[in-house]
């Protein structure tokens, strides 16, 4: 079985400074990446809030940076998908979807988390083209032009706000009769003169020649008075929660009711020595991706000290 001092499971932004970092301290880590080798960055276009890129830069490209950084310093960075995980005895197992079992002294888990989608064929085909599940990473391409948010909960609101105050006009797009998000969320929301909540409704479709140009709309679905129309938008922006990609860990780790991994303190500890969570997987509140990538240093650092002691 092969061994290493530390293996990173995933590849977006923290798990690649995990891997920068865990290298220059000598722990020649291995990294696996995962499904998406880069992780959500790679599904958007231009970044322009992360720092170092005075012009912006593509999500591919600025993955491919830190992948190139990682391997220049000499990081042992590989395709696969880890299936399974065995923390009851150091070292730690995980086994790899081609079924090769890696034994590891300590383990940074960077395996992001999933946006919902709601499942339409239209939010693949206009992926990067008006759909984005990230209002703070996308919201600033849609200034003085028409959004739509979909969800009801906080993080909806949230994400309605924030687009308020750079688009011309925004429609919250809520299933329900009723917002579900915290009293002061709605109120803001609802004192927002250029957000427009159509309740009851259900967004079934996009279309558009280059790109979103409107959305089908379905009001009082399944009702005696059911009403089917389009709207005229420029970016359509999903809010419907993140799903963290923790299940395989659920056995050894506290998961909080979503999913997302807790850590201990202001550390990037899971409460099994020598395991660190980072990035997405372990922040339900942030997921941007300085944030993930200052995490992944903190787990580096910290699987360094670990060893050490």
């Amino acid at each position: 079985m092969e061994h290493t001092k530390c293996l990173i499971i995933g590849s977006g932004p923290a798990g690649y400074t995990a891997a920068i970092y865990a290298t220059r301290a000598n722990l020649e880590p291995i990294e696996y990446c995962g499904l998406q080798m880069g992780g959500q960055l790679t599904q958007t276009t231009t970044v322009e809030n992360f720092p170092g890129y005075p012009d912006g830069v593509d999500g591919n490209q600025m993955m491919m940076d830190l992948r190139q950084q990682a391997i220049n310093l000499g990081a042992n960075i590989r395709d696969g998908v880890v299936v399974k995980a065995d923390f009851s005895k150091r070292p730690y197992v995980l086994t790899i979807d081609n079924g090769t079992e890696i034994s590891a002294d300590t383990v940074i888990i960077a395996t992001g988390a999933s946006a919902k989608y709601l499942g339409l064929a239209d939010e693949e085909k206009y992926k990067g083209q008006g759909v984005s599940a990230c209002a703070t990473c996308d919201g600033f391409f849609y200034r003085k032009k028409v959004c739509a948010v979909v969800g009801g909960g906080d993080t909806a609101c949230e994400d309605a706000l924030y687009l308020s105050n750079l688009c011309k006009k925004v429609y919250l797009v809520v299933r329900k009769p009723f917002l579900r998000a915290s009293q002061v969320m709605q109120e803001r929301v609802k004192a927002a003169a250029n957000i427009e909540i159509l309740f009851e409704h259900n967004a079934t479709g996009l279309y558009g020649e280059n790109g979103v140009e409107g959305m089908h709309l379905v009001k009082r679905k399944g009702e005696s008075d059911e009403t089917h129309y389009d709207l005229a938008i420029d970016g359509f922006f999903l809010a419907i929660g993140h799903k963290p990609n923790s299940d395989i860990f659920r056995e050894w780790l506290d998961l909080d009711e979503i999913g997302y991994i807790r850590t201990i303190g202001n550390t990037q500890a899971t409460k099994v020595p020598g395991v660190f969570a980072a990035g997405d997987v372990c922040d339900p509140v942030y997921r941007q991706a300085i944030v993930a990538a200052g995490t992944g240093c903190k787990a580096a650092l910290e699987a360094e000290r670990y060893l050490q002691s």
